[in-house]
C-alpha cells in the first residue's frame, strides 16, 4: 500500500509515537519469572509521567491573513515578498456606478484623480507621474490588460462595472517583474465566476438616483456537471451634474467554463463596454468659484467601445506542475469631438475637431509553475503582444458633427503599431528557520512605430516616419520571514519601467525636432514592512518604501515653435504605507453567528522630489499628483445574509498639478499651484430582506464638499457633488 505524500509525516509521527509508548511499556515491566498458569496472575499498573501537547492550527492564520492579502503561490504567480493587497468585494456592500473612492477606499496608496465621466478613468501612485488616464499604472482585467495599447498608448478609457467584479488586486514591490511594464503598481480587476457545483439562478438590479441616474445590472449563472456560464447585461445613465455632462454606457458578458477533469479548466471570456459622454469642458479657478456647474463646451463628447475576446486553460499535470495559458484579441474605438471652450457672452468657435483611434490588439500569456520540495516553488513564462492602431482627426464647421462623419478636412493620418514580448522566471526558495528567498528575472522587448501621411496644417516639421526598439531586462529579489502565528517581514527591491510610447516619440501636434528618441522611464523600488495577524480579528501591513525613477520624458522647447523630446530629470519617492484592519466581533461568539463590525484605516505618507533636471531651477520641486498623504479609513457592519452598511472616507493633501509647482495662467484663466486638501465621506448599505429581496442604498459625498482634484492646463473638472442612489436586487 502507497501512501500520498502529505500523509507520509503524520503517518511516520503516529507510529513512531506509538512505538516508543510499546518500548517505555516494555522498559518498565519487570522480567517475567516462570509461573504456574493454573494461578491468577496479579498485575500492577504504572503510572507513566504526564505528557501535555499544544498544537496551534496554522491553517487559521492563512485563512485570516488571505481576507487581505494574496496567496504567497497564487496558481502560477509567486507573491511571497511582494506587497500584495485584495479587496473582496462581497464582503463591502454594492458599488453603484462605479465610485472608485468606495472600490479603492481599501487599496492604500491609489490617488483617484476624479473626472466625472465614464469614459476616462485617472488613478496615480506615489506621485510616480500624472494620473491622466492612468497612464503610469497598469490596469489588468484578470491577467490582461485594460489599457487601449499596453505599450504604444497605456490609457485607461475602459472599465467593468463593479457589480461584475469579485476582488481588487494591487500588487506592488516586483509588480513589473509579474507583469511587465509600468513603474508601480498592477491593479489587477478579478472578475465573478460561478462555483463549480453552483445552481442555476437569475438576478436583476434597478437602482435610481438623483441626477437621473438609472442603473440596471442583469446575471444568469450556473453550473451543471462539467459545464458552467455566467453571462451579465448592464446599462447605466445619468444626466450628470452640469449640462453636456449626461452618459450612458452598456456592458455585457459572457463566460463559458469547462472542466474534463478537476485538473483541467477550458474556458472563454466576451467583454464588451460601449459609453458614450458629454465633455462640459474644464474651468478657470475663478470660473469655477463663481459658478462650477459652468459648462463651457455643450457641444464636445466622448464615445468609447472595447470587445475583448479571451481563451485560456489551466492544466495540473501532477507532482506540482500547473499550465496556465490565455490568448486575447481586444479591438477599442476611441472617439471625440472636441473645440475650444465659449461661456456665455463669448464668440463660439468657428470649427470641431473630429478624432478617431482605433485599438485593435492581440497577446498571449503562458506560465508554468513548479511546485517543488517543502513549500519551494518555479515558475516560468513567455508573453507577446501586438497592436494596430491607426489615429485620425477631421476638421468640421458642424460643431455637432456625428461621430461617423467623414465628410470634413482631414487633419492628421497615422498608422501606428507596436509590438512587445518577454521571458521571465522565478522561484521562491524555503530555507531553514521560516526564512524564503526569492530572486526574479524578466526579459523584455518594444518596438513602436509611427508612420504619418497627414499632419495638422500649423506645423512646418516634416511627416512622421519613426521607428524604435528597446530590450530592457529587469532583475528582482525578495526575501521573507515568518515569525510567531501568521506574521512575515518582507523586503522586496525590483525594477521597473514605462515603455517609450507614440507620444514619447514625437508628438503630432508639435513642431518636432528629429533625433534620437528618449531613453524609457526606469523605476528602482525598495520596500521593506512587516505583516500579518498577531491576534484574533486584527490584521496588519506597515512597510517602508523608496523609489528612484529616472529618465522621466518630457516635451522640451528649443525655440517659440519647436520641440523635442527628451529625458529631462529624475526623482525619488519615498515614505512609509501602512494598513490596519480590525474586526471587533472577531474574538466573540458574533462572529461565530456571522455577524463583524470591522474598522479599517490606510495611509501612504510621501516624500518626493526630483533629484535631477535639465531644467532649471527644477531640482527639489516636488512632483505632481504627489501629496505628503494620502489617507482611507472605514467601518462595516456585516450580518452575513442579512445587512452590509459602511462608512468610508478618503482624505487627501494638497497637491502640486505640474511639475513645475507654479500656478497657470492670470486673470479670468488663472489656474493656483497646487490643489487644496479634500476630505470625501460616502455611505452605502445592503439590505437583505429574505432569501430573494435585497434593498441597496446610498450617498456618496455626504458632506456635500466642494472640491476638486483633476487640473490640466486648459483648466480643473469640478468633482461631483452630494448623490444618492437606491435601489433592489432580485434573485431567482
Amino acid at each position: 500500500m502507497t501512501f500520498p505524500h502529505h500523509a507520509v509525516l503524520p503517518l511516520a509521527l503516529a507510529v513512531s509515537l506509538a512505538s516508543s509508548a510499546a518500548l517505555a511499556q516494555q522498559a518498565a515491566a519487570p522480567a517475567s519469572p516462570q509461573v504456574d498458569r493454573a494461578r491468577p496472575v496479579q498485575r500492577t499498573a504504572t503510572d507513566l509521567p504526564r505528557v501535555q501537547v499544544n498544537a496551534n492550527d496554522w491553517r487559521k492564520y492563512l485563512k485570516a491573513k488571505l481576507v487581505h492579502q494574496l496567496s504567497e503561490v497564487d496558481g502560477s504567480r509567486i507573491t511571497v515578498t511582494k506587497k500584495a493587497t485584495i479587496t473582496h468585494l462581497d464582503l463591502q456592500p454594492t458599488v453603484i456606478d462605479n465610485n472608485l473612492d468606495q472600490l479603492l477606499a481599501r487599496s492604500p496608496g491609489v490617488l483617484v484623480s476624479q473626472q466625472p465621466t465614464p469614459t476616462q478613468f485617472n488613478l496615480g501612485y506615489r506621485g510616480l507621474g500624472n494620473p491622466q488616464e492612468s497612464e503610469y499604472v497598469l490596469v489588468m482585467q484578470d491577467g490582461i490588460p485594460l489599457e487601449s495599447d499596453w505599450i504604444g498608448f497605456p490609457t485607461l478609457y475602459a472599465m467593468p462595472l463593479s457589480q461584475s467584479l469579485s476582488d481588487v488586486e494591487l500588487i506592488r514591490g516586483g509588480s513589473s517583474l509579474l507583469y511587465g511594464p509600468q513603474p508601480a503598481p498592477v491593479i489587477n480587476l478579478v472578475s465573478r465566476r460561478p462555483a463549480a457545483d453552483a445552481p442555476s439562478s437569475f438576478t436583476t438590479e434597478q437602482v435610481v438616483g438623483n441626477h437621473g441616474l438609472y442603473s440596471t445590472y442583469n446575471t444568469l449563472e450556473g453550473s451543471s456537471g462539467p459545464w458552467s456560464f455566467r453571462a451579465d447585461m448592464a446599462y447605466v445613465r445619468s444626466d450628470g451634474t452640469r449640462a453636456n455632462a449626461g452618459s450612458q454606457r452598456r456592458q455585457g458578458d459572457l463566460y463559458l467554463a469547462y472542466r474534463p477533469t478537476a485538473q483541467q479548466l477550458w474556458w472563454f471570456d466576451l467583454h464588451a463596454i460601449d459609453a458614450a459622454s458629454g465633455d462640459p469642458g474644464r474651468l478657470s479657478y475663478p470660473q469655477w468659484r463663481a459658478d462650477p456647474s459652468a459648462t463651457p463646451t455643450p457641444y464636445n463628447r466622448d464615445w468609447v467601445d472595447r470587445h475583448q475576446l479571451v481563451l485560456g486553460h489551466n492544466r495540473e499535470f501532477g507532482d506540482g506542475w500547473l499550465l496556465e495559458g490565455k490568448l486575447w484579441f481586444a479591438w477599442q474605438d476611441l472617439a471625440s469631438r472636441s473645440a475650444s471652450g465659449a461661456l456665455a457672452a463669448q464668440p463660439l468657435p468657428n470649427s470641431t475637431t473630429l478624432q478617431d483611434e482605433q485599438f485593435r490588439t492581440r497577446g498571449t500569456d503562458v506560465r508554468l509553475r513548479r511546485k517543488w520540495g517543502r513549500g519551494n516553488a518555479f515558475t516560468i513564462g513567455a508573453v507577446l503582444f501586438h497592436g494596430d492602431d491607426p489615429f485620425r482627426q477631421w476638421t468640421s464647421r458642424d460643431l455637432y458633427v456625428d461621430r461617423f462623419d467623414r465628410n470634413g478636412k482631414p487633419r492628421l493620418v497615422q498608422a501606428r503599431s507596436s509590438d512587445y514580448a518577454s521571458v521571465f522566471a522565478e522561484n521562491v526558495f524555503r530555507l531553514p528557520h521560516e526564512f524564503h528567498i526569492v530572486p526574479s528575472i524578466r526579459l523584455e522587448r518594444e518596438r513602436v512605430a509611427v508612420d504619418e501621411t497627414v499632419k495638422p496644417p500649423f506645423l512646418s516639421r516634416p511627416l512622421i516616419d519613426e521607428a524604435d526598439a528597446r530590450t530592457v531586462p529587469l532583475l528582482g529579489l525578495g526575501i521573507g520571514n515568518d515569525f510567531g502565528h501568521g506574521n512575515e517581514t518582507y523586503f522586496n527591491v525590483s525594477q521597473g519601467w514605462r515603455p517609450l510610447r507614440y507620444f514619447d516619440m514625437a508628438s503630432p501636434f508639435a513642431n518636432i525636432v528629429p533625433g534620437r528618441a528618449p531613453d524609457p522611464s526606469k523605476a528602482l523600488s525598495w520596500e521593506a514592512g512587516v505583516h500579518g495577524v498577531p491576534v484574533t480579528g486584527l490584521y496588519y501591513d506597515v512597510s517602508l518604501f523608496w523609489i528612484d525613477f529616472k529618465n522621466r520624458i518630457e516635451a522640451q522647447h528649443i525655440n517659440v515653435t519647436d520641440v523635442i523630446e527628451v529625458n529631462t530629470g529624475d526623482t525619488r519617492h519615498r515614505g512609509l504605507e501602512g494598513q490596519l484592519n480590525y474586526d471587533f466581533f472577531a474574538p466573540t461568539v458574533l462572529a461565530d453567528r456571522g455577524e463583524h463590525l470591522e474598522a479599517f484605516a490606510n495611509i501612504s505618507l510621501l516624500d518626493a522630489h526630483f533629484t535631477a533636471s535639465t531644467i532649471p531651477g527644477q531640482v527639489g520641486k516636488v512632483p505632481a499628483y504627489a501629496p505628503r498623504y494620502l489617507a482611507k479609513a472605514g467601518v462595516t457592519w456585516r450580518v452575513e445574509q442579512r445587512v452590509k452598511l459602511s462608512l468610508t472616507a478618503v482624505s487627501a493633501a494638497a497637491q502640486y498639478w505640474q511639475d513645475s509647482d507654479q500656478p497657470f495662467g492670470s486673470g479670468a484663466s488663472y489656474l493656483p499651484a497646487r490643489i487644496p486638501a479634500y476630505t470625501v465621506i460616502d455611505v452605502a448599505a445592503d439590505w437583505q430582506l429574505d432569501r430573494n429581496l435585497r434593498l441597496l442604498a446610498g450617498i456618496s459625498n455626504l458632506a456635500d464638499r466642494r472640491y476638486y482634484d483633476r487640473v490640466w492646463q486648459t483648466g480643473l473638472e469640478p468633482a461631483t457633488g452630494r448623490t444618492w442612489y437606491t435601489g433592489i436586487a432580485l434573485t431567482l
